[in-house]
């Protein structure tokens, strides 16, 4: 069996074995899809259609869907099955099958995978995520290939280490964008897997009949959907970020910061999902005139989606307790301790904090857009976990506190932007401050602040219009 090293267009960087089993005269390529949820600019899926191509071989697709993924609820899970419903039907025209089956992730790739000539698997960067493709590459028989499809230079290229700050990370991305920020081949399926009667891939769910689905499931019900005001897909998401770039990015650098603004791309939920691609976002703003939006409005952009958000990635990749309060930096922990004793006039459980009954009218709307939408505008979310830093009896209760409340309602919750930002409200990426109470010398926010900075009110306004408040 010929046994390939490298890939037509994908960088091989991007490309690393799991395991040292060759590949075998199996039927097809499986490639188990996880995080890259999407059958468009999809590096991880595209190496596996060259290699069925370079094994005379069909290649099907497989995702394993989880009853029991991490703190996920209703209002994540509709949003996927929106979105794979879509990555199925966009499949089935390049002739590629695709099954949904409910289990374990790594059990459904491994059952799945029994009868393939080689397994390709794509890159998550969270512990559990790391788990499931070691467990897989344990356990089967063939070799299994992850590409790495979900951020523009690969981590391991960038740095070896957990970076102190965005300012440590920018050059050494800098120094590679380059050799990253192209288009890839893509190739037709010389053997197409549609009709292929595969054992393992029979007791498929049914992705047209999404609410039926979601009845079946035992998750969280708790968190209700959020259809009105996020559709899950690569289809909206790029109709997103059309309208984005027809009619935003101009005001990006003046607006990113202006909560009562909507110049931002949304594309946070569909990233985090994989449902649209990072490299493909940043091609696209890239190819704007400039002349037209401003070389500053482009060069904002790319730093959010490249430098910072990769940053985040750098963040939970090396850090093995990105989830806990020991996350932080030393000299963070050790202000905050100092300061444990300190007065704290304004005290919130969780219970008053997730009812937005605070005394704090701009704080309040923040938390009703983030359950009410599953998103909140970014200069929001500071604020909003430096409040709850501010409220709560110790920084490892509000810790915890803004973590939870991240990840049951945000839609891009659970993720590395996620842990990162909850771990900045507490140092990391920081920069030690003024002293002052509670907050000892972490950065501190006031609603004097955004009173300076931004029309306020209007935000307050504009999510109780949202809302229905009004």
């Amino acid at each position: 069996m010929p046994q390939p090293s490298h890939s037509l267009s994908i960088e091989p960087t991007r490309i690393k074995l799991l395991n040292q089993k060759k590949m075998t005269d199996g039927d097809f390529v499986l490639y188990w899809m996880q995080q890259s949820q999407r059958a468009e600019e999809n590096q991880a899926l595209e190496y596996a259609v060259e290699l069925a191509n370079h094994l005379d071989r069909p290649m099907v697709v497989v995702f394993g869907l989880t009853n029991g993924y991490p703190e996920a609820n209703l209002r994540h899970y509709r949003f996927m099955l929106e979105g794979l419903r879509e990555t199925v039907a966009t499949l089935e025209k390049r002739g590629i099958q695709m099954a949904v089956q409910l289990g374990s992730p790594p059990d459904v790739a491994l059952k799945a995978g029994q009868r393939a000539a080689a397994i390709v698997c794509d890159c998550g960067y969270l512990r559990f995520q790391k788990a499931w493709r070691r467990s897989l590459a344990r356990k089967a028989a063939c070799r299994v290939v992850q590409v790495e499809a979900d951020v523009v230079v690969p981590v391991a290229v960038t740095s070896s280490k957990a970076e102190y700050a965005a300012r440590t990370l920018r050059p050494k991305i800098t120094r590679h964008l380059n050799e990253y920020l192209k288009e890839f081949h893509v190739v037709p399926l010389k053997n197409s897997s549609l009709g292929l009667d595969i054992k393992n891939l029979r007791a498929n769910l049914n992705l047209e009949a999404i609410d039926a689905l979601q009845s079946r499931l035992d998750v969280d019900r708790s968190v209700e959907p959020v259809n009105l005001f996020f559709k899950g897909g690569t289809r909206e998401a790029k109709k997103r970020l059309k309208n984005f770039l027809n009619q935003s990015l101009k005001h990006y650098p003046d607006h990113h910061n202006q909560p009562q603004t909507d110049d931002i791309s949304h594309m946070s939920p569909y990233l985090h999902f994989g449902q649209i691609s990072p490299l493909y976002l940043a091609l696209q703003v890239k190819a704007v005139d400039g002349r037209k939006v401003g070389l500053d409005a482009i060069e904002a952009y790319l730093e959010q989606l490249i430098v910072r958000r990769e940053l985040a990635v750098n963040f939970v990749n090396f850090t093995p307790n990105y989830d806990t309060y020991d996350c932080i930096p030393g000299w963070a922990s050790q202000t905050l301790s100092d300061h444990l004793s300190d007065d704290r006039p304004n005290r919130y459980s969780r219970t008053q904090l997730e009812n937005a009954e605070t005394h704090d009218p701009y704080w309040n709307a923040a938390m009703l857009e983030m359950k009410h939408t599953g998103f909140m505008h970014n200069y929001m979310r500071m604020y909003w976990g430096k409040k709850i830093l501010e409220w709560s009896r110790t920084p490892q209760q509000a810790f915890d506190i803004t973590l939870a409340l991240n990840n049951k309602y945000f839609l891009d919750g659970r993720d590395p932007n996620s842990y990162t930002g909850v771990a900045w409200i507490y140092g990391v990426h920081d920069r030690a401050w003024p002293e002052r109470p509670i907050f000892g010398k972490t950065r501190f926010m006031a609603a004097s602040g955004l009173e300076r900075k931004c029309d306020i009110m209007a935000y307050v306004k504009k999510i109780n219009k949202t809302i229905g408040k009004d």
